[in-house]
């Protein structure tokens, strides 16, 4: 229980400037900086105590990915993610395709894409539309995760396990993660037995 009191000062605090110096602009009165908050959630997440304390602050973060998206860009993503688990690659990709044409800052519109072309067999465009949704929010550890899996399926296991530490390093307490990791450290060092 003592994760829900660290969590919720972490997102009372002031957020860390932002590189080069420059902080975001303030928000007007009443009105949260959503940069500001995610730089907060971030900060919770990586400092999280434990598993309990780690899915609160994912929790906030992916409630700030979310409110990123303007309603109908949300309404696309939720029909594609729908597809997705009704196993309809094609139909998801048209979703996250309309999703990306509205809103192509919207990092995790890049990654539910890349999630469908993986399910449609396309490594080449989940690499792609990865990268370009880390390249929008560098902090996207799911990204960062597939792409683990992606660079594995390959037979890049070192790029693999860089991937996976990276991922693990935004996100310490993942669930299973430091299994994961261990897995993939024994498998790039050689060490399959």
């Amino acid at each position: 229980m003592r994760a829900a009191p660290l969590l919720l000062l972490a997102l009372s605090l002031p957020a860390p400037a932002l590189g080069q110096g420059a902080a975001p602009p303030p928000a007007p009165p009443g009105q949260r900086n959503p940069a500001e908050e995610l730089d907060r959630a971030f900060a919770a997440l990586r400092e999280a105590p434990d598993e309990q304390g780690g899915r609160m602050a994912e929790a906030v973060i992916r409630q700030i990915w979310s409110r990123q998206a303007t309603p109908a860009v949300g309404l696309l993503l939720n029909r594609g993610v729908r597809n997705l688990r009704a196993q309809q690659p094609g139909d998801a990709l048209e979703d996250f395709d309309a999703a990306i044409t509205l809103a192509p800052r919207l990092a995790d519109a890049w990654y539910w894409r890349a999630q469908a072309y993986s399910a449609a067999q396309d490594a080449g465009g989940a690499a792609r539309d990865l990268a370009e949704c880390l390249r929008l929010e560098p902090r996207h550890w799911p990204a960062l995760v597939a792409l683990s899996r992606l660079q594995e399926g390959r037979g890049d296991l070192a790029g693999a396990l860089r991937s996976f530490e990276a991922a693990i390093a935004i996100h310490p307490t993942m669930p299973g993660g430091r299994h994961q990791l261990q897995e993939l450290r024994r498998k790039a060092e050689g060490d399959d037995t």
